[in-house]
């Protein structure tokens, strides 16, 4: 079975049912949404507050975006990139690539135009769906963008060059088209982040992309009348493969334009959201929010709420104490993995282990772990080494990349490149990215478990460490450090608050700073090694911002 068979099943047995629901709040104008009553618009992607897609709507569209593009000659193996925000036509158009048997090319919207036309030439892309919000990225590079045939335009004012998607696929049919596809066919390439230099090309199959829908529905046991708010962007595996959860249980999913916490928190009421998942600094925003605002967020009806979830980065356990301390009804859990995994679900914690938070947890539902030494030896229990998964949703390659294939893919384990450690019982904890570890001194330090030490401090909103050159030790950790709004503190403060840690392991230097995150929510910490390795930044007190 493919991914198309769900929607088509959904389509069939749940028409009727209401799929997507866009809801844009800032078009709303308004941050009492408690108070606003929702515009309707039915049928499909508009400009007002809130759209929405039946089952048999959006397997309706996708059928029809299909064969337009094979009317246009696309076939199995071709590649069909996309370049849009999180939009109500985001799932449609990514289905309706899938049923010509092409390959879906999701882009990172936050790619420069350099990078736009990098991507696009390595995954040989011969068509591209974007958005108004991106047509000066795009015409900065026309020139190189010879590869593409066709460019189909989502918004107002198209380009002269490109073809409007609103009027594009009108008079097509809405059957299902006569394309054979299997499993081991191609069906996908996704991007890394890009950290250590341009971004790499990882190609997955159909296989590996239903996989992921058993895995997320077998550890969250989704049901038809649960509905599943997603904030976080499309483009990236993590949002799409723990959405798969819906496709499999024909549930509802709102698709949230916004991270304002007021909104997410209205609109999980006014929807009736009994699942969320959330990045680190929106759940904290969200704690905040609760206690700035109590008496707001009291007339809030809440109680469909059940399950709430996190990934993509380590999870503080002193955040899941605070989020506990609000919602002590909730069901929570954590996954972890990478785009080379298909994103979430490689190891996964499991709700019913709340006793172990801070843990990413085990092998997930027909994955393997192992952790290893530099000679790929399993390590004991209690050391820590790098973190290999096994399962059926590892990539197949790294596109037209041999040698790093070669590097992350040995004996069909994926080398993930975290640092971790596994207790007594089994449970994993990461323990820092391998590129991520300081050595000072001869001692390495693993700036995780100083920022989550760092996070308890009441004082503190978010932080980050990262190794500078030293010319004595190799290289000094050095906490940047994000104050909340209205809060005070000095270095003094925070090293007296750093006392109880082993003494190598504090920072040699506290800068005030705010913590850049990529839209998945990691500490873009490149960023942070490039400022502080090339200039002297001098500690201050200053207030949060």
């Amino acid at each position: 079975m493919i991914l198309t068979d769900l929607l088509e099943r959904n389509a069939r047995d749940f028409g009727q049912d209401v799929a997507l629901v866009e809801l844009n709040p800032a078009d709303a104008n308004t941050e009492n949404l408690e108070w606003k009553e929702y515009e309707l618009v039915e049928g499909g992607h508009s400009n007002h507050f809130r759209s929405e897609l039946t089952w048999k709507e959006f397997d309706d569209k996708a059928n029809r975006i299909a064969y337009y593009l094979i009317s246009i000659g696309v076939k199995n193996g071709d590649k069909v990139a996309i370049l849009l925000m999180n939009s109500i036509d985001w799932l449609p158009i990514y289905f309706g690539i899938l049923k010509t048997g092409a390959l879906a090319v999701p882009l990172n919207f936050r790619y420069t135009s350099e990078e736009i036309a990098y991507c696009l030439d390595l995954a040989d892309a011969k068509i591209l769906f974007f958005s108004h919000e991106f047509t000066e990225r795009v015409d900065a590079v026309l020139p190189e963008l010879s590869g593409i045939g066709d460019f189909i335009f989502l918004g107002k004012d198209t380009p002269s060059y490109a073809i409007s998607f609103e009027r594009l696929i009108d008079g097509y049919s809405k059957d299902k088209p006569e394309v054979t596809i299997s499993e081991q066919d191609y069906a996908a390439i996704y991007f890394s982040s890009g950290t250590t230099g341009m971004p790499k090309a990882i190609l997955h199959d159909h296989a590996g992309l239903y996989s992921a829908a058993v895995t997320e529905y077998t550890h969250h046991h989704q049901k038809k009348d649960d509905v599943f708010m997603l904030i976080p962007p499309l483009y990236h595996t993590g949002a799409k493969m723990h959405w798969f959860g819906s496709l499999m249980s024909g549930g509802r999913t709102v698709l949230l334009m916004g991270t304002n916490p007021g909104w997410i928190l209205s609109v999980a009421a006014q929807e009736k959201i009994s699942i969320v998942w959330l990045l680190v600094p929106w759940a904290r925003d969200i704690l905040s929010y609760m206690e700035e605002n109590a008496e707001e967020v009291a007339k809030l009806d809440l109680s469909s709420l059940k399950l709430m979830h996190i990934g993509a980065q380590p999870v503080p356990p002193s955040l899941i104490k605070r989020w506990k301390e609000h919602f002590p009804h909730h069901e929570y859990d954590t996954n972890y993995g990478l785009s080379e995994s298909l994103g979430p679900g490689a190891v996964h914690l499991g709700i019913e282990n709340i006793h172990k938070v801070g843990a990413i947890g085990k092998a997930g539902h027909e994955w393997s772990t192992r952790v290893v030494s530099e000679d790929g030896v399993d390590v004991p229990r209690g050391k820590v080494g790098e973190l290999l998964v096994k399962g059926p949703g590892v990539m197949k390659e790294y596109y037209k990349n041999p040698e790093a294939t070669a590097e992350s893919l040995r004996d069909g384990w994926l080398y993930t490149g975290d640092m971790a450690m596994e207790d007594e019982d089994g449970f994993i904890f990461l323990v820092d990215r391998k590129k991520d570890v300081i050595i000072s001194g001869g001692e390495n330090i693993y700036p995780v478990q100083i920022e989550d030490y760092l996070h308890k401090m009441p004082q503190i909103k978010d932080v980050a460490v990262i190794g500078v050159p030293d010319e004595r030790i190799g290289e000094k950790a050095v906490a940047i450090v994000e104050l909340h709004l209205g809060k005070t503190a000095t270095e003094e403060d925070i090293m007296e608050f750093l006392a109880e840690l082993p003494r190598y392991k504090r920072p040699r230097q506290i800068i005030f700073d705010s913590v850049p995150r990529n839209p998945t929510g990691k500490i873009e910490k490149p960023k942070l090694r490039e400022k502080y390795h090339a200039e002297k930044v001098v500690s201050q007190q200053i207030e949060g911002e």
